[in-house]
């Protein structure tokens, strides 16, 4: 029952790290809000991280080891590679849908110079995971040459991620949906 409670008080405090994130990047990351919103006191956040770097690289781990089975389920649940692209805008969408959220990984990228090492090595694999997947899309709808495909995921990768920047600064998530269909359009993404 200790090692329960112990998982149950470290995933709450994950969970209430990456609202936290995603609503104000790593820097919104504050130890005595963490410990309100999930009902304990500060310092015992400690017994289970050490410090914000280290609980820092646990919610952006966590974050992109989440958008790898998100991308799979897409992949799984979608007819083919053309449709799993179609909708892989949807997942950067729900989080503007969340009371205005941002990807966390993006909102982190942004705070660079800011982050320790091992929070920013777990950002990039955020981008990686994304493209790798996006590649692996691409490839199997025959839509660009495997020897195209880094490029092109990553450019559709920095132009989602950046809709939702966009979008999130003007609290407009149609203005997101817009700049997708003008992604469609110019053939970045499948119509």
């Amino acid at each position: 029952m200790a090692a329960t409670l112990k998982r149950d008080v470290r995933e709450a405090i994950l969970a209430a790290a990456r609202e936290a994130a995603m609503a104000y990047g790593y820097g919104g990351i504050n130890f005595r809000d963490l410990a309100e919103a999930v009902g304990i006191k500060a310092a015992s956040i400690n017994y289970y991280f050490a410090n914000k770097a280290l609980l820092g690289e646990a919610v952006a781990r966590r974050y992109w080891e989440d958008i790898a089975r998100d991308l799979e389920a897409l992949s799984t649940r979608t007819e083919s590679p053309t449709e799993a692209l179609r909708q892989y805008p949807g997942i950067f969408r729900l989080s503007l849908e969340r009371n205005n959220r941002m990807c966390l990984s993006s909102f982190m990228a942004a705070e660079y110079d800011a982050l320790p090492e091992q929070v920013l090595k777990e950002v990039q694999a955020f981008a990686d995971v994304n493209t790798a997947w996006l590649r692996e899309q691409l490839v199997a709808a025959k839509l660009v040459q495997p020897k195209d495909s880094e490029t092109r995921a990553r450019a559709i990768y920095a132009a989602v991620a950046g809709a939702q920047i966009i979008a999130r600064s003007r609290s407009d998530i149609n203005l997101f949906d817009a700049l997708i269909r003008s992604y469609q359009e110019a053939g970045l993404l499948p119509n």
